[in-house]
């Protein structure tokens, strides 16, 4: 007569076997709360972790993903989150993280904490916005702060400077009362200035001094505003001078000092103190200033080749780039109308991290751009219509067979729908010569003013142009979690 195996001895025998594989965690944590689904909920967490140990990524988080949803138990998203960032999958860690919000208990704090997070390390700043609004509505004066001193630490990772400080100024903005820590009021009045507030700025900054007379960088940050408008410049001087005697190395501050006497018509000291500065930290904005103070006393050359140096640091800072448009230097490229017709053809390379995962594609293309709208059309190698992505500002959409996807960033939508790494936003601009508005970028150009090398998201960009200067090959490489990806897009006649 057979004999069975009793039901609690079998599950003791499991949670042996679980302890001894170093999976009893994840089970005991979802048994404890299941009640009479335990059995098979045990078995499929149990199968998670063992595909999870195997490589089975995607299988271990869709089913975790299913349990969340079937049994309602936030603990099961939260895991399919661990899952995913672990597997370097940001945008399925976000999926699983709004799961685990929406399951949790409004008062736990945390899944929104982590949704916020994650949004801000995949650059999605825009969409920060809501949720941090949100969470600091639902916390204590003391949570507060620590959020939105976590959200200050976070602007340091951020791509685009422009975009994660706007994200701020709007955040905080919705703070009431006005949050007290003083870093936090600084960064608040930068962000301020970036959105276009100046007064709100000067007005935080004064007020950080009230009470911090000796605030180094509030000295200096409000001394240069108001060297920068022009405005106040007997004050401007003081308050800049009293941040330089408390720090005397401090290029930044060299740099303030160097643009008031600049303003005050002290030239020669400002050459010196810019010259020091730079010197001290090669920095794009301190290139513009020094450029501009070599312009205005005749030495053209040697202004146009700090500024050559600044746009290798960093081409889309703000100060070096409205310096470029106001004094136009010979070598600039002459300002375009935002329009533009390129057709060509592409061959994608990418080389595994591990031998022998080699893969890519190629086929042609057509972009078009009109003001602020950019269509790539791709086709496959015989020329049948692939897909048609349309780009405009904040917006992408995809359209393939009849149905289109929409997302909010162009070349996470091309990855996800045609799993090639293919770059759209900014792309128009790139195929120009010049770099994407936002975020850092460094720009090296030929002796004609022509872009002979472009770094920016990441792609470094070589050019080879015809002598009527039309874009003939432009080659892209980069390095990623899948591999060293290397496109080549060859152009078969000239481009408008």
């Amino acid at each position: 007569m057979t004999k069975f195996i009793s039901k609690p001895y079998f599950q003791g025998l499991l949670i042996a076997v679980l302890f001894a594989t170093g999976l009893a965690l994840p089970c005991l944590s979802f048994a404890q709360s299941a009640g009479s689904e335990a059995g098979e909920g045990i078995f499929e967490v149990l199968a998670s972790e063992i595909a999870l140990q195997y490589g089975e990524v995607g299988l271990a988080y869709n089913t975790y993903m299913e349990m969340a949803r079937r049994y309602k138990d936030p603990r099961l998203a939260e895991r399919a989150m661990e899952i995913a960032i672990a597997a370097g999958s940001a945008d399925l860690a976000l999926q699983a993280t709004q799961s685990w919000s929406e399951l949790s208990s409004p008062s736990d704090i945390k899944p929104k904490e982590v949704q916020i997070t994650l949004l801000a390390l995949s650059q999605r700043w825009p969409e920060v916005v809501k949720p941090a609004i949100a969470l600091l509505r639902q916390e204590s004066p003391p949570q507060r702060d620590n959020t939105l001193l976590q959200l200050q630490s976070l602007l340091s990772k951020a791509n685009n400077e422009t975009e994660a400080m706007l994200a701020f100024y709007e955040i905080v903005s919705s703070v009431k009362p006005e949050p007290k820590d003083p870093s936090v009021l600084y960064t608040y009045a930068m962000s301020a200035e970036k959105a276009g507030h100046v007064d709100v700025m000067e007005n935080i900054l004064r007020q950080i001094l009230r009470n911090h007379p000796n605030d180094v960088n509030t000295l200096n940050a409000l001394g240069y505003s108001l060297a920068d408008r022009n405005l106040k410049l007997t004050e401007a001087f003081t308050l800049i001078t009293k941040a330089n005697q408390l720090s005397p190395r401090d290029a930044f501050i060299l740099d303030s000092l160097g643009w008031v006497n600049f303003r005050l018509g002290n030239n020669a000291i400002a050459l010196e103190r810019l010259q020091q500065a730079f010197r001290q930290k090669p920095e794009a904005d301190i290139a513009a200033h020094l450029g501009e103070v070599l312009w205005v006393m005749n030495r053209p050359s040697e202004a146009e080749d700090i500024w050559h140096q600044g746009q290798k640091l960093n081409a889309n800072d703000v100060t070096l780039k409205e310096t470029l448009k106001r004094l136009k230097p010979a070598w600039t490229l002459t300002e375009q109308a935002p329009k533009g017709l390129w057709d060509g053809r592409f061959a994608v390379k990418i080389t595994g991290l591990t031998e022998g995962q080699n893969q890519g594609g190629s086929g042609g293309f057509t972009l078009s751009q009109d003001a602020l709208k950019d269509i790539l059309e791709i086709r496959n190698p015989i020329g049948g219509a692939i897909a048609k992505i349309t780009i405009s500002p904040g917006e992408a959409s995809l359209e393939r067979n009849g149905e289109v996807i929409t997302a909010v960033d162009a070349d996470n939508l091309i990855r996800n729908a045609l799993g090639l790494p293919l770059p759209a936003r900014g792309l128009s601009n790139w195929l120009r010569g010049e770099v994407r508005p936002g975020g850092v970028a460094s720009i090296e150009r030929d002796e004609k003013g022509r872009a002979a090398k472009i770094v920016q998201d990441g792609w470094t960009l070589n050019y080879t142009w015809s002598d009527s200067n039309h874009l003939e090959k432009l080659l892209m490489a980069r390095s990623s979690n899948i591999g060293s990806i290397d496109i080549r897009l060859v152009f078969d006649n000239p481009n408008d």
